[in-house]
């Protein structure tokens, strides 16, 4: 079941598109990640999401209603890339504030604000001063402070940015129960090795439009295709001919900016690989080393969106 459906957003801030007719759903308990490069529309689209920025055209629905931009669902609960947290206030302290303007108050306020506590691992430093905590503490605070009127749809810009790899895995497993729950996660970032390992769908976005979206399975065969890059190192470079030789039948194979390095595009790494490694030892070479690399979703995200630099 959708929970959350997009449709033909766009907005302009003066003459500058930000949506472009951008369009995709969210699933109840799905850990959907947004990628995109600099500028390409997320922040602008979750923004709209929350009911902060008001769309110039299209619409966009939170459990089959319309969301006017004029203030953000209750149903909604929104983790910004800033630090929103009171420096001087403890933990516990922090959450009761952010309890409270959910609305929530007495045992129900307690026991939402321990359940956070336990879930981020910070029980144990619930009374100390949010000032004196690492990025990492304030991080995972950050997000149960997003969460802890126990949403329905979660929205999370860069939840792990500067955060060290135990945080991360820590916030991660906090956003696997959520979903495992029923909660559904749209979630920003540019950690593409996180997007990849940790969530199930993935839609991509550049220059406002969505222009790509799917499992990775389904990314992979819409672009680059099922091939495996072999990477071999040899222990002395091959001259022109040799490679030629080595080449043979096999599209892709060509020399690395280091000589003494072949790679190639192979579809069936148990047919193909044992010819060219036959191929090398012919010519006289030595492979001192094979790495067998599959499609990523960093290969996918360059081939969509180009490797040009976006500021």
């Amino acid at each position: 079941m959708n929970v959350l459906s997009i449709r033909d957003a766009r907005k302009n801030f003066g003459q500058t598109p930000a949506l472009n007719g951008a369009s995709f759903d969210l699933r109840q308990g799905e850990l959907l990640a947004l990628l995109g490069p600099n500028g390409a529309g997320k922040t602008t689209l979750i923004r709209a999401i929350a009911g902060r920025v008001r769309l110039d055209g299209g619409e966009i629905r939170l459990f089959d209603r319309v969301l006017d931009g004029r203030q953000t669902s209750r149903e909604l609960g929104i983790v910004p890339q800033e630090i929103a947290l009171y420096p001087l206030l403890t933990a516990r302290e922090n959450l009761q504030a952010f309890g409270g303007l959910y609305g929530l108050s007495g045992q129900q306020l307690s026991k939402n604000v321990d359940w956070a506590l336990e879930r981020i691992g910070l029980s144990d430093r619930a009374s100390e001063i949010v000032k004196q905590f690492s990025g990492g503490m304030r991080r995972r605070l950050n997000i149960a402070c997003g969460v802890l009127h126990q949403p329905r749809v979660v929205l999370l810009d860069e939840p792990t940015v500067g955060v060290d790899p135990q945080s991360r895995d820590r916030i991660y497993d906090m956003l696997a129960d959520l979903a495992a729950s029923g909660v559904s996660l749209l979630l920003t970032t540019h950690h593409l090795e996180e997007a990849e390992a940790r969530c199930s769908r993935t839609v991509i976005i550049d220059h406002g439009k969505v222009i790509a979206a799917g499992t990775m399975s389904e990314l992979v065969d819409q672009t680059v295709g099922r091939y495996r890059l072999v990477t071999l190192r040899l222990d002395a470079a091959l001259d022109a001919q040799s490679l030629l030789d080595v080449s043979g039948a096999s599209n892709g194979t060509g020399m690395d900016a280091d000589p003494r390095i072949v790679k190639a595009r192979l579809r069936d790494v148990a047919a193909e690989l044992p010819p060219l490694l036959e191929r090398i030892r012919t010519t006289g070479r030595a492979v001192d080393d094979v790495d067998v690399r599959g499609p990523s979703l960093q290969s996918v995200f360059i081939h969509l969106t180009g490797r040009e630099l976006r500021e």
